[in-house]
C-alpha cells in the first residue's frame, strides 16, 4: 500500500531561496523537507486538509538537518520520507534530499513530531484510523537500510 520509502514530488530550489553564497539557504532545506512531510501527512491523512477540519494536527518537536552538497538556482529536488518509529501520539521520521537528475543526496532531516488536539492545543492521540494507517506504513518501512545521519551527536571530535 505504501511505497519503501515514499517519493515526495519533485521540487525545485527557487529564486528566493539563493542566498549571499550562490546556493540553496539553509532555511529553505527545510522548508523543501516540510513540504515533503506535507505529503506524507496527507497519504496517512493527518495532512492540510485534517488540519483545517480543527481536529488535529502534528507539530515538530525537534529536526536535525544535515547539509551533505549544495544545491543551485532551479536544481530538480526529490525527496524520500521513512518512518524511522511511532506511538499513539507521536512520529519519528527521516528524509533524504535527492538532486533529482544526478543523484546525489544533497541533505537529510530526522524529525520527531507531536500529533495535538486543536481544540485543546494538548497532545493526545491519533485517531484510530490514522494508528491504523501509521502502522501500515511502519511496517512497510521495517526493511529499509539504516542511514548514518540518524541520532547523530553534534559536536567537534577532540584528539585524544
Amino acid at each position: 500500500m505504501y511505497e519503501a520509502p515514499i517519493t515526495c514530488p519533485v521540487q525545485r530550489v527557487e529564486d528566493t531561496w539563493i542566498d549571499y553564497n550562490g546556493h540553496m539557504n539553509m532555511a529553505y532545506y527545510n522548508l523543501a523537507f516540510d513540504r515533503a512531510v506535507d505529503h506524507a501527512y496527507d497519504l496517512l491523512g493527518i495532512g492540510a486538509d485534517y488540519a483545517r477540519s480543527g481536529t488535529g494536527s502534528c507539530f515538530v518537536l525537534e529536526a536535525h538537518v544535515t547539509y551533505l552538497q549544495e544545491l543551485v538556482l532551479d536544481d530538480p529536488i526529490e525527496i524520500r520520507f521513512r518512518l524511522l518509529d511511532w506511538d499513539v501520539k507521536r512520529l519519528h521520521y527521516f528524509e533524504e534530499m535527492y538532486h533529482a537528475e544526478q543523484g546525489y543526496l544533497a541533505a537529510t532531516s530526522e524529525q520527531l513530531a507531536m500529533h495535538v488536539d486543536m481544540q485543546t492545543r494538548r497532545s493526545a492521540p491519533f485517531p484510530e484510523a490514522t494508528q491504523t494507517k501509521i502502522a501500515t506504513l511502519f511496517e512497510a518501512h521495517q526493511g529499509l537500510s539504516r542511514p548514518g545521519q540518524i541520532g547523530r551527536v553534534m559536536g567537534i571530535p577532540r584528539k585524544k
